[in-house]
This record gives structure tokens, sequence and C-alpha cells, in this order.
């Protein structure tokens, strides 16, 4: 961004709100500029990012926002968020605004923590958290060189925005805090997120389309590109979904890397929109089990459409290639339709992985959550909304065993799927409870039984 004015500001003690929020007004209105934070600690409520504004932290400065969910009270944001209505960073309707700099956001989780829930190993957040970024409506927005830790929510949520470039971002989140994503591109046209390196407890770099306050979708996502990024995920680090309301469609995803993850690559279609012309290329993954209570376990790519809401049934996933991708995972690879939208015309090539066996078990089964039972669990169900709930035999629903044991590739309704060089490294002999053949097929006969084929 070329900064028509300079402002500089020096850290103060105490709170620097009205100070820098009226610094930042006051660019706009003389046409825009830079709005420069030096060494130090700046501790602020919540701020206004106006148009032509780059709020730039400079090196050592670091933008402490008060750990205090009523302090957002008034940067308040349209789309709700696990009950967040609140950002500690937030835009509306500018252009050409900007977060850059080599300084550090820490955002304060550690305040936002209520208990620990030992059965899932996490820690149980409060019921309100407000998210670090969040641009709605804007044009022309950069964030760039930032250095952001310990959010105690979403990290940076573009909603409905166009022209986005995050570069060379780092997220530093508790791994062990749920919905902490990093990066969440929501009905957003036009985005390059590059060069980025993201350690969190739930999805790294997630693309989805919300449902608005009138209970439409919000807008579409397309035309984004995902490059060069290093991602760690206690959920799916790269993932199209759950939220699907409007079409999603000409993505690339190439040139990444995975690692310490759940899942590497995702594509959730729960809500009614369209997912097409998806690309990963030249990824490297490591996926490992978890516990059940967690979203996947070990997975190097998931694929599902699931009926989430009978009244509004899922959209297809069209026009998949996934190429180039090595690594090790200790789940198997799946491709599911559990919806008469379907999956239609996917490649999978040249993928060259190390399939391992884990120490908890819990890759033997493939994962169609979020679920209907995941909106409202019920109180004696344990779980959390919009997450998991447990049936009356304990077992976590959306959870289901592979037939015959885990593969290496599992595919179920898919009509059009390709496989050119799909090479799976499997121990020898093989670990109790795993399929013996490798690709496993299931088409549903017109009883709605299983036909299997290898």
């Amino acid at each position: 961004m070329t900064s028509a004015s300079l402002v500089s500001i020096e850290a103060l003690d105490g709170d620097n709100t009205q100070r820098l929020q009226a610094a930042i007004d006051d660019l706009s209105a003389s046409g825009g500029g830079r709005l420069e934070l030096l060494a130090g600690i700046h501790i602020c409520r919540g701020l206004r990012l106006r148009s032509g504004v780059d709020l730039h932290l400079t090196a050592g400065a670091i933008l402490r926002p008060v750990p205090d969910y009523a302090a957002y009270a008034h940067t308040t944001v349209s789309v709700i968020a696990e009950k967040s209505d609140r950002g500690m960073i937030v835009a509306k309707g500018a252009r050409r605004i900007a977060l850059t700099g080599a300084g550090r956001i820490e955002a304060g989780c550690e305040k936002f923590i209520i208990g620990d829930d030992v059965t899932v190993g996490t820690f149980i957040p409060a019921e309100f958290r407000p998210r670090v970024v969040v641009f709605e409506d804007c044009d022309e927005v950069e964030i760039s060189a930032l250095h952001i830790s310990r959010s105690p929510m979403w990290t940076l949520h573009f909603v409905d925005c166009t022209d986005v470039a995050v570069r060379n971002v780092t997220i530093d989140n508790d791994r062990r805090l749920p919905n902490t994503d990093g990066i969440v591109l929501d009905a957003c046209r036009g985005a390059v997120i590059e060069d980025c390196t993201i350690s969190t407890a739930d999805d790294g770099i997630c693309l989805k389309t919300s449902i608005g306050p009138q209970g439409v979708a919000i807008g579409r996502c397309e035309n984004i590109l995902i490059r060069r990024c290093a991602v760690q995920s206690l959920s799916c680090a790269l993932k199209i979904g759950t939220e699907t309301h409007g079409d999603v469609t000409n993505i690339v995803f190439e040139d990444c890397s995975v690692s310490s993850s759940n899942r590497a690559l995702g594509i959730f279609s729960r809500d009614g929109g369209r997912i097409s012309n998806v690309r990963f290329s030249r990824i490297a993954v490591e996926c490992r089990e978890t516990l059940d209570g967690f979203w996947g376990s070990g997975e190097a790519l998931t694929v599902n459409v699931v009926d989430r809401v009978a009244e509004r049934p899922a959209g297809a996933i069209e026009n998949l290639i996934v190429e180039d991708i090595t690594g090790r995972m200790e789940g198997a690879i799946t491709v599911i339709s559990a919806s008469p939208a379907g999956i239609r015309n996917a490649s999978l090539a040249r993928i060259g992985i190390d399939q391992r066996p884990g120490e908890l078990g819990t890759a033997q089964s493939y994962d169609l959550r979020p679920t209907n039972a995941d909106l409202a669990p019920k109180a004696d169900g344990g779980g959390r909304a919009n997450a998991w709930t447990r049936a009356a035999d304990g077992r976590v629903i959306g959870l289901q065993d592979y037939p015959g044991g885990m593969p290496a590739v599992y595919v179920a309704d898919v009509t059009g799927i390709l496989m050119n060089e799909v090479r799976i490294k499997r121990p020898t002999p093989l670990p109790q409870g795993w399929n013996a053949i490798d690709v496993v097929f299931e088409t549903a006969a017109p009883d709605g039984s299983g036909a299997w084929q290898n």
C-alpha cells in the first residue's frame, strides 16, 4: 500500500484506544496514509480501521488488545462465529486498508480459558471470545509480515471481501484452545494467501460461505490462491467448508506443507452451496491420529458431502484435482458422498504416501462430522455444539467403522473418479483392523445396501 501521509505513535502506559482510533480517523479523512506504531507495548480495546489507512507495527512494536470480551462492545460485526459478534480490529465497507509491519499482535488467549477438558485433551473456552481481525465488505485488503499470537478465537476473518492479500504472516496460537482458526476467507472473491506460517488448534486456512442475518448466504467464494504456506492444525490444515451456504469455485492450494495435523486437505459440503474447480497441488503432508473428540484422525485427504439440515440439502462437489501429494499419514484418504448431491469428476494423481499405524487406533473410523446431531448436543451426550456429541452407546456420532477394516483409500458413491500413480506404502504384515484391500470403492445399490469392489 502506498501511504499518502505518515503518522508515528510512541508506546505509552495505559489504554491507547482513543489516541489510536483518532489517528486512524484523521488519516482516513485526510486521504489516507500509514499509522506507524513505534517499538513498545500499545494496549488498546477495539479498533476500527478506515479506508486508506495502513496500521503498521514497526519492529519491536507490540499491539496488546485488552483480554476482555466487554472491551469490544463498540467493534461488533455482522457475521457471528462461535457466538462471537466482536473483533479486536475490525473494518466494514472500507477500501485500501492494511495491517503491516514486523511487529506483533499478542491477543491474550489465556484470559479466555475457563477449564481443562481431559476427555479430549483441550482447554475449555469461555462462552464469548472476540476474533482478532474481522474485515467485512472491504476491497483492496493487505495483511503482511505481522506475527500474531495467542488468538482467543478465529485469528483473521475476511467476510464478503474482494482483492485480499495475506503475505508472510505468522500465526502462532495455543494448540489446545478450540476454534482458533488461522485464516478464514468467508465468501471472498479474488484473494491470495502466500508464504504464511500457521500453528493452531483448529483449521489452518479455511474457505467458507456463511449464512447472514437474513438467513441466506452472504455471498460466494471464488478465485482464491493459497501457496507456499506451512500449516500445523489439530483440525484440517487446508480446508473448504463446512459452512457452504454459497458456491465455492476456482480454488488452488499449491506448494504448501502440512505437519503435526489431524487432517491435511479437506472439502466438506453441508449447506447447499456447490463446490467446484478445486485443485490441491505439490503438497507435503504429515497427519497423525487424535482422540475421537477431535475432527478426523490422520487423513491426508478428506472429501465428503453430508446433508446437515434436511430442509437445506448439501451442494455437489465437482471437478476436483489432487496431485503431487507426498508424505505420511496414520489414517486413510477418504472421498465420500452421503447425500444425493454427490461428488463428480475427481482426479487423484501422483500421490506417494507412507501409511503408518498410530498409537491410538482412532484412525480405523472415518469421520462424517459435523452432522445434524452436532447442531445442538444433548446434555447427557457430552460434546460441544457444532463439534461432537455421543450417542447412547458412548460413540461419537458421525464416526463410522470402515467395512472390512481401514484401507489406504476409501471411496463411496462418487461419480467419475480417476486415479493415476496413487501409491500408498503400507506396513507388512498389516496391523490388526486394517483392510487387506488397498483401495475400496462402495456404490449404493437400489435397495440402499452397499456393493463393494476393489
